[in-house]
């Protein structure tokens, strides 16, 4: 793999990379986050009882959807075709934390980790939002890549 920052042209100039002369691949990155809440706001996600609904299925929505803009929030992202974004949600009441996966998947010319991790942190960022009347001490992260298939730089895990 070439450590070379394909975003610039040879003068230095932003650029959306050429994939065109890529070959169509079965693409999928999985990316974690994870969001720490102090323990009435965890006790609300727990039991369902937040005002303002379903906290974990309204962020799943927000992150699936996310995912769908990903080319319209970062300016040299490609649009790209989703075949499937899953996100689940893993609760940690002893941590007050709230873990979160996002899987992507494509069958295209470039991978789909942007469209996982945005997925990922718009997810968190309602949890954070649905809960922000009763903590607004939340901290949210590391978000990170775990894995990444196909494409002509293989198979990557963390």
């Amino acid at each position: 793999m070439s450590n070379a920052l394909t975003h610039f042209d040879s003068s230095g100039q932003a650029q959306m990379v050429d994939v065109g002369d890529k070959a169509n691949t079965k693409r999928q990155a999985v990316v974690s986050g994870s969001i720490t809440l102090g323990p009435v706001a965890m006790q609300k996600v727990l039991e369902g009882t937040s005002k303002k609904g379903d906290v974990l299925g309204i962020a799943r929505i927000a992150g699936i959807m996310a995912s769908k803009k990903t080319s319209d929030l970062i300016p040299l992202c490609h649009p790209i075709g989703l075949t499937k974004v899953s996100i689940e949600f893993e609760t940690d009441e002893k941590d007050c934390r709230i873990d979160c996966t996002a899987t992507a998947e494509t069958v295209g010319q470039t991978g789909v980790e942007m469209e996982a991790l945005t997925a990922v942190s718009v997810a968190l960022l309602t949890i954070y939002d649905m809960l922000k009347a009763v903590d607004r001490g939340m901290v949210i992260g590391p978000i990170a890549l775990q894995e990444k298939l196909g494409g002509k730089s293989g198979h990557w895990k963390r």
